[in-house]
């Protein structure tokens, strides 16, 4: 069982390199076997094709943000940190750098491939609701209406912010955080 788990993680580690270096279509089987060092067939035993290496690539990722945000919430629920400074820190951490090639693949294939559009949508429930516990303790006077609206206003910052290197930015990361934070911020006091 630990060789697999090992195996399965290897698998894992190889095809976010191959994946974020060459694309989802254009690594083989072949590739990634050698790159994990461990047979095509070892692959199939523990994946049932790319899609299941692309979801496993989505799960990992997306269970570390979702602690890592809930932990931020948890923060300014208790009042160690100011809701201002969740959402400048929302908004840094958006901007953190990371595969950003691999996640334009991964949002592509998302929008070509049901099963990796599903598995985005359901990781993004989680999502949604820090989202929804840090806009209600913004304005606790928000409709169910407002907080779907403040649900896709941030969620729509936090994938955008995650690709902004393409679009040639004015602002340095920390003066896009700190603005983008506050602006979220009035947005939701002026429901």
């Amino acid at each position: 069982m630990q060789h697999e788990k090992s195996a399965r993680s290897h698998i894992v580690d190889a095809a976010r390199h191959l994946y974020a270096t060459q694309g989802f279509h254009q690594t083989s089987m072949a590739e990634l076997a050698a790159a994990a060092d461990v047979s095509v067939g070892q692959i199939y035993r523990l994946f049932t094709g790319k899609n299941a290496l692309i979801q496993a690539l989505i799960l990992e990722d997306a269970e570390a943000k979702l602690s890592d945000l809930r932990t931020l919430t948890d923060d300014v629920s208790t009042g160690r940190l100011s809701i201002e400074r969740g959402f400048v820190e929302l908004a840094r951490r958006s901007l953190a750098k990371g595969d950003e090639a691999l996640s334009f693949d991964i949002m592509a294939e998302a929008h070509r491939n049901g099963e990796v559009a599903d598995t985005i949508g359901s990781l993004c429930t989680g999502f949604r609701t820090v989202v929804r516990d840090l806009a209600c303790v913004a304005n606790p006077a928000l409709s169910a209406n407002a907080l779907d609206g403040a649900e896709e206003l941030v969620l729509a910052c936090m994938f955008g912010l995650g690709h902004r290197t393409l679009s040639c930015p004015r602002l340095s990361e920390t003066e896009t955080a700190e603005v983008t934070g506050r602006m979220i911020l009035a947005a939701l006091h002026a429901l």
